[in-house]
């Protein structure tokens, strides 16, 4: 399954993108572009990196640069008299935008993680979803001036919220360590790094420099999960992004993954992600993705 590298249209006199999308949303898809992504109107299967889940109408999702993706709408939403009955808006800006530096300013630290974050995706809900959605609308009628100084005001939510799930597995899109010289980073490192082998946690507390209890207490408040749960999610969340490729067999995945016997593979998939590895392959196999390359063109507003 080949990803196309899809972009939207962007005028030279506007520093970030607000769409309306009236037309059939893009296939399985990536960009440079973080985006803001709301389903005003559409229901149907939403999938970000290796998670599949449905959507409904005022999904909102965050989505990191890229980030493979698709929301694909039911049929009801295709075969209609009138066409395409689906309706979304989505606000991308590249982390550069507003300069090389305003993510890096100190009063930005919290905003500045949330971004680098989100390549795994995030979905939000609550209060914060209810207030992104509203900024959202209203921008369908601001100007660009007004537009800009909301999109501030999204960032001011995104420096705070704890309103949001994160969507894909760790091990699906590539890691980013913003201070390798910190001891759970070393050890996430070195994990992410040696996941397809036997990763035993004596390195580990050689590494970190800590004891048995403090590793696996720091560990859990770091990533809030404990370490076992972790290096199955990643070794699970691996195996789906082989299993986008038809052309490889589930039981070299599993070994291609860290899992010593297909067994043991079968059942810890399955309890992550609540599918079998044989089911999760069909759900991406039923997905239309069409004969898409990996070449790059753009969607200009209509």
């Amino acid at each position: 399954m080949k990803v196309a590298k899809v972009r939207l249209f962007q005028e030279l006199h506007k520093s970030f993108i607000y769409y309306r999308e009236n037309n059939p949303f893009t296939p399985w898809h990536h960009h440079p572009e973080y985006e803001l992504c709301l389903i005003k109107k559409g229901r149907g299967k939403r999938m970000v990196g290796d998670n599949i889940d449905r959507f409904e109408n005022n999904d909102l999702v965050f989505i990191g640069s890229y980030t493979p993706h698709e929301c694909l709408c039911d049929p009801e939403y295709y075969n209609h008299p009138d066409g395409f009955q689906g309706e979304g808006i989505v606000i991308q800006f590249v982390y550069d935008f507003l300069g090389e530096k305003f993510f890096k300013i100190p009063e930005n630290s919290n905003l500045d993680k949330f971004i680098l974050e989100s390549s795994r995706g995030y979905v939000f809900y609550g209060n914060s979803k209810r207030r992104i959605i509203s900024i959202m609308l209203e921008m369908e009628e601001m100007n660009d001036n007004e537009r800009f100084f909301a999109l501030l005001s999204i960032f001011r939510i995104f420096a705070s919220t704890k309103e949001f799930k994160v969507l894909s597995s760790p091990a699906f899109s590539e890691p980013f360590w913003q201070d390798e010289s910190g001891s759970m980073q070393k050890a996430l490192k070195y994990i992410l790094q040696n996941f397809q082998r036997n990763v035993k946690i004596s390195d580990l507390l050689k590494i970190t420099n800590m004891s048995n209890t403090s590793f696996y207490a720091t560990f859990k408040q770091t990533y809030r999960m404990a370490f076992k749960d972790y290096l199955l999610s990643i070794r699970v969340g691996y195996a789906c992004k082989l299993l986008t490729d038809a052309s490889q067999n589930i039981s070299g995945i599993a070994y291609e993954s860290g899992f010593g016997n297909i067994s043991n593979f079968n059942r810890q998939f399955k309890r992550i992600k609540g599918i079998t590895p044989s089911q999760f392959q069909e759900q991406i196999k039923k997905i239309s993705f069409g004969n898409m390359s990996s070449v790059e063109y753009n969607i200009y507003p209509s």
